[in-house]
């Protein structure tokens, strides 16, 4: 071995362990954010989503929650609250992309620190799901409005529930998500065929990536207003699944399998209706 391979393998090992870090700890605050708004939720307290808690039960019972209307601090701090989510969901799945970005991206460029365009790849993402934030945030809003969610974000109709899993059971079996899924699979074809150069070319990169990444799971994240968005369990499920269907050797048949089950699930909800 050379000394200039020698060079550039210890660079790819250093690049490699800064970014594991700095994606590690992007997704663990996150996550803490999120324990942080569950906590508050739990004793009552929404002020952190724009929120005034009203007890309408005694003070030695439990903290019953009453719906209020939303303002414009509630829009901006639930919208926080759907990008931070989507973060601490989403960015352990999109690593192997982002760390195959840095290594191709130091292996074109030996001399250049891949640390930058790599951050910038990952805002052009993370910028695709605070997309995705917005229509959530919104569509929270108005389910919110009409009742079919409660307080404490968790639905109401299981009519709603029914639909919501139909809708993601058939997703999962069409082509559109199998080719999303597909491209999220193969980070290598994704970059040998979409490859662009410089900062603007990592960012568009980054916002390609995540279009592909939304139209795989935009339906699975549809079901959060079925098992609650703030239920935490309920969210590591999906973001597990997620992870699974992009990462597994079998994770297209594995999607697809989930499909059938949702849709099954969906006719069960509605015959115990």
């Amino acid at each position: 071995m050379t000394a200039a391979s020698s060079r550039l393998e210890a660079l790819l090992y250093r690049d490699k362990a800064i970014v594991i870090a700095a994606l590690v700890v992007l997704t663990l605050l996150a996550w803490g954010y999120l324990g942080a708004l569950t906590l508050d939720m739990s004793r009552g307290d929404m002020s952190s989503m724009g929120m005034k808690t009203m007890d309408t039960t005694a003070m030695d019972g439990p903290v019953s929650m009453s719906p209020q209307p939303w303002t414009s601090i509630t829009l901006a701090l639930m919208l926080v609250m759907w990008w931070v989510m989507m973060v601490g969901m989403m960015v352990p799945s999109a690593a192997p992309m982002i760390l195959i970005y840095a290594r191709v991206q130091r292996q074109k460029l030996p001399d250049e620190n891949p640390v930058l365009r790599t951050i910038l790849f990952t805002s052009g993402y993370l910028i695709v799901w605070l997309g995705f934030s917005v229509i959530a945030t919104l569509s929270q809003w108005g389910l919110s409005e009409v009742a079919l969610l409660s307080p404490m974000m968790v639905g109401t109709s299981e009519y709603l529930a029914a639909v919501f899993f139909a809708t993601a059971g058939l997703y999962q079996l069409t082509p559109l998500k199998q080719a999303c899924l597909v491209s999220c699979r193969s980070p290598i074809q994704f970059l040998s065929t979409n490859w662009k150069q410089g900062n603007g070319g990592a960012v568009r990169m980054g916002l390609h990536h995540g279009a592909y990444c939304v139209g795989c799971c935009w339906f699975l994240m549809a079901l959060l207003f079925v098992g609650g968005v703030m239920n935490l369990l309920w969210v590591a499920i999906i973001a597990v699944f997620v992870l699974l269907e992009k990462s597994v050797r079998h994770g297209q048949w594995l999607s697809r399998v989930a499909g059938v089950v949702m849709i099954g699930f969906s006719f069960l909800m509605l015959i115990s209706a």
